[in-house]
């Protein structure tokens, strides 16, 4: 394998490679690394960032590293950079190293070197490296004594190295400021280089005596030189550092605005804004009304629009906060003024028809804040102020094709969308506004606006039937031509009706929509409307659009993918024509259901592949089939009362059992199957939840309730005929108070009250068993039926990924082979982890810790001594919670096998995120152990056995016995 091959290897993407793979690649770039050519060893140098990443384990990181600082000890300044460079991108992974010590010596023999650059390039390696050495003493030296360096290149190096210590290591930091202190304020060092020590000064919040001292520098320093350069880096050092130690922020903001009302100098003022902003998204709660106050006056009085922007945008980033209701409410001592007598309102119903979009967007969205969070007294007028200031931009900027123009449509469209759902008596207004708007903008803007409207229309449902009319009567002339915004304007109102119909599309609206596809859309608009249909429950909609679709793809999984959506889709639909009181249809409806399900579930195992499993698919679709049959089983037991009634001596029997339920005959016992199964389907679809950490959250509301479905039946079963004197209904009397999020979440909800609203009025009035109970759950599973089904976005769709790669050492050398310990010691057993994400990690929860769960089981018993060993020995079960930190983890556990055979050691992660919810997403690692017995205790037992067979084979009249068994030890 040559190093075009090791290149090869490394560029492929996805992880899970053998580890003889990634060492092998490591053998081809050591051959670079030693060959004489300077091409080939930069080359395999610049390699090794990408070996990391498809092998991030400290065995080979370590070694990797070692054979880097060979290259950097034995190098040219070139090789070094580009071993520099190399560290630099695989930060993340300096504290796998496992023998630093050797790696810092190698690297730090360069310092000794009389070339200025060498020792420069050394000095920044060391600074790259202040993350695991920050309190090494010759490190810290070395950086000192090259601060006095007559190099410029060399002393750059060291402020460099300098600026990384300080942030990592208080001591080095205690140590250095007084230098960097004598060094700013000393006469001979140049100006362009006090500009370059200056940020130094941020990273001294170390403790409080450190940070004053600094700031009392920095104040000097900003009356001392009131150039532009140095004010400006002055300023910014100033409130990082404020931002570190916290305690000097109020004064820092009065610093800022002091510079941004008094100074002249754009350039500064600039800076100051941009400063007060990282304090706003800081530490919103620190400014008071007279810091908001005098932001608002400054911004009133500036001629220049882009000062006014920044400043418009600041006010932007506090109106989100608790700082606005400072604003308006100042407290004791304070007197508050009406809103719309403020300077903040009269500024930004100016710049709400400003010439500038950017400034206009801040200015909207500041009224908008301003009128969800104010109180509601005196806001009626404000309430019209901030709707025609949206109107008017959304007029602007939906005839504006610029991306700047679409940006601020965005900002007041979502602004709209944030008002509309606190004040939802200005919705109908505003609905009519942007119906009326779509027939005239451009399709760029109108994309955005059916987002909007789909968004209200979720919110509010009651518009929604309004609304569909225009939106038919746009959808026939909305597209002309197959452009990329033409086809997403389809998919966007194509969601608008979906949310407006409410999943149940009327056969003008089918036409339209399928001509238009027919026209105009390419494959992935029609796949893209039909997810959208079976998120919106429109099953019937989805079904023709999948079976169109199923011979246009040029892969069979994706064949059998579309297939089985079609199948899912027309199961669902099966269920769509349900009557109240026909059980018998519902029957039949149901089995066609399960047999499109069934053939369903076949393609989608079809369309799996091994970098695509479809998991959670295959998991909630088999959960849907079983809670379909469980339906469909408890209708035919609550028939099974026409059919096969209480016998006549039903009364007698439960009266000499003492047990009532047998007065009700066999229905009793099986309802307690139905009420059971239904309890371990609500298990499953819980540990389906527990195992979709990357699911977005209307995915997990929608698992949630299928599972609460599945609660609720358990507990009519057991309210209704089991146990009625002992069921309550406190624990769901707080259901319909829950905050909706989606139309199906809401049909549900209400099905959930009806449902507990009728059985607990049916369970007090008559005794169990009879015709009423029986319908009454008949009438329960029907009316859960008659809700569609949404698939969620999960279930197409993964914006988020994260998977965890463990490794355990010590490891067998084959699969096969177990791990050989003596009984009487323990094992340690090392696992080490690394978290890796696609391409948004974090998008919906991020991993605060990692959960280790680390169990053993005996598998096979060998032939040993019988020990009575306390119970507590003879199993492990350990868990242990560790954090991981750059993406890396690892942690030990001790295990003890003390009876003697084959045992299987389990490892099972799990992750716990911020909100210290634990989420079972894997992964599952064995390994086999073999236990043997102490060769010490070995030798002794079979010296035993042996003694004890001399003396068994001794005659009885022997004279001398302890000699015999003197003398048989040493046989």
């Amino acid at each position: 394998m040559s190093l075009s091959t090791a290149r090869s290897f490394l560029s492929e993407a996805g992880y899970g490679e053998q580890e003889l793979d990634a060492n092998s690649a490591l053998m081809e770039l050591d051959k670079g690394l030693r060959s004489g050519k300077l091409g080939e060893q930069c080359e395999a140098v610049v390699l090794f960032p990408k070996l990391f990443q498809k092998y991030p384990f400290p065995i080979l990181i370590n070694s990797a590293f070692l054979k880097l600082a060979d290259i950097f000890r034995l190098g040219n300044n070139f090789l070094r950079l580009c071993v520099l460079k190399v560290t630099q991108q695989s930060e993340k992974h300096l504290e796998k190293i496992l023998n630093v010590d050797e790696f810092v010596k190698r690297v730090f023999s360069v310092i000794h070197s009389n070339d200025p650059v060498a020792r420069a390039i050394t000095l920044r390696m060391l600074g790259s490296l202040a993350t695991i050495i920050p309190e090494r003493k010759n490190a810290h030296h070395s950086v000192h004594q090259s601060l006095d360096s007559h190099d410029n290149v060399e002393v750059e190096a060291a402020i460099f190295a300098s600026a990384c210590f300080s942030a990592q290591s208080k001591d080095f930091a205690a140590g250095i400021c007084n230098k960097i202190s004598e060094m700013i304020q000393g006469l001979d060092t140049p100006v362009d280089l006090k500009l370059k020590l200056i940020p130094m000064l941020q990273h001294m919040h170390h403790n409080a005596s450190l940070a004053s001292s600094s700031r009392e520098l920095l104040q000097q320093l900003v009356t001392s030189y009131p150039s532009t350069p140095m004010v400006i880096v002055t300023l910014h050092t100033f409130t990082q550092l404020a931002a570190s130690s916290l305690i000097d922020i109020p004064k820092q903001l009065q610093l800022l605005l002091q510079y941004l009302k008094e100074d002249p100098r754009k350039a500064v003022k600039r800076l100051a804004i941009q400063d007060l902003k990282l304090l706003a998204k800081k530490a919103p709660h620190l400014w008071n009304r007279e810091n908001t106050q005098t932001l608002c006056e400054c911004a009133l009085s500036s001629p220049y629009n882009s000062l006014k922007l920044g400043m418009l945008s600041v006010l932007s980033t506090l109106s989100g906060t608790i700082a606005i209701k400072q604003y308006f409410n100042p407290g004791t001592g304070g007197v508050s003024a009406p809103p719309r007598l403020t300077d903040l309102v009269k500024l930004v119903q100016e710049c709400c028809y400003h010439s500038n979009l950017a400034v206009a967007a801040h200015g909207v969205t500041v009224l908008a804040n301003i009128a969800i969070s104010c109180p509601e007294k005196d806001m009626m007028q404000l309430e019209q102020d901030t709707v025609m200031g949206l109107e008017s931009l959304l007029v602007l900027c939906s005839q504006d094709d610029s991306p700047r123009a679409q940006a601020t449509l965005k900002t007041a469209l979502t602004s709209l969308v944030q008002l509309l759902k606190s004040r939802p008596h200005l919705s109908q207004s505003a609905v009519e506004f942007l119906l009326c708007q779509l027939h005239l903008a451009r399709d760029p803007s109108r994309v955005l606006m059916c987002h909007a409207l789909a968004a209200i229309a979720t919110q509010l449902p009651v518009l929604g039937e309004g609304m569909l009319g225009d939106l038919v009567d746009l959808y026939r002339v909305a597209s002309h031509s197959s452009t990329d915004k033409q086809q997403e304007l389809l998919v966007s109102l194509a969601t608008v009706v979906f949310v407006a119909s409410q999943s149940s599309l009327s056969a003008e609206v089918k036409t339209v929509i399928k001509q238009q596809l027919e026209n105009v859309a390419n494959g992935w608009t029609v796949y893209c409307i039909a997810r959208q249909a079976s998120r919106m429950g429109c099953h019937e909609f989805s079904s023709e659009l999948y079976q169109s679709l199923r011979t246009r793809v040029a892969s069979e999984h994706f064949y059998f993918w579309l297939n089985s959506l079609k199948e899912f889709s027309q199961a669902e639909q099966c269920l769509n024509g349900l009557e109240d009181g026909d059980y018998s249809a519902a029957m039949t409806a149901i089995a066609e259901a399960l047999r499109s399900y069934q053939k369903g579930i076949a393609s989608l195992t079809a369309a799996s592949t091994p970098l695509s499993p479809l998991s959670y698919q295959c998991d909630f679709v088999k959960l849907r089939i079983d809670t379909l049959q469980g339906l469909s089983q408890l209708i035919c037991t609550c028939n099974s009362l026409k059919t096969s009634p209480p016998p006549a001596i039903a009364t007698t029997i439960a009266l000499t059992s003492g047990n009532e339920l047998q007065r009700c005959g066999r229905i009793a016992m099986q309802m307690r199957v139905s009420m059971d199964e239904f309890r371990s389907i609500a298990a499953r679809y819980a540990d389906l939840y527990q195992s979709s950490f990357d699911a977005d959250s209307a995915t997990l509301r929608n698992v949630e309730l299928q599972q609460q479905s599945c609660l609720l039946v358990s507990h009519v079963i057991e309210a209704l005929i089991l146990d009625p004197h002992s069921a309550s209904f406190q624990d769901y009397g707080t259901l319909g108070s829950v905050q909706t999020e989606s139309e199906y979440e809401r049909r549900m909800m209400s099905v959930f009250n009806h449902v507990l609203e009728e059985v607990e009025g049916l369970s007090r009035k008559h005794p169990p068993v009879s015709y009423l109970h029986t319908g009454c759950l008949c009438d329960a599973v029907i009316a859960l039926l008659k809700v569609p089904l949404s698939f969620q976005r999960y279930f197409f769709q993964k914006l988020q990924s994260t998977s965890i790669k463990l490794a355990l050492s010590p490891s067998p050398r084959t699969p096969t082979e177990p791990i050989p310990v003596q009984n009487n010691q323990q094992l340690t057993l090392k696992v080490e982890g690394v978290v890796q994400h696609g391409s948004t990690p974090g998008l919906f929860r991020k991993i605060q810790s990692v959960c280790l769960n680390v169990s053993s089981t005996l598998q096979s018993k060998t032939g040993g001594p019988e020990y009575k060993i306390p119970l507590d020995s003879n199993t492990n079960e350990i868990e242990q919670r560790v954090e991981p930190h750059n993406d890396y983890f690892s942690t030990q556990f001790l295990l003890n096998f003390s009876i003697l055979g084959s045992h299987m050691v389990n490892v099972e992660a799990s992750v716990v995120d911020e909100s210290g919810i634990e989420w079972k997403t894997g992964p599952k690692t064995t390994v086999s152990v073999k236990s043997l017995e102490d060769p010490y205790a070995q030798q002794l037992r079979h010296n035993q056995q042996q003694q004890q067979q001399a003396q068994q084979a001794r005659p009885e009249t022997a004279p001398a016995p302890q000699r015999s068994s003197v003398y048989a030890r040493f046989q």
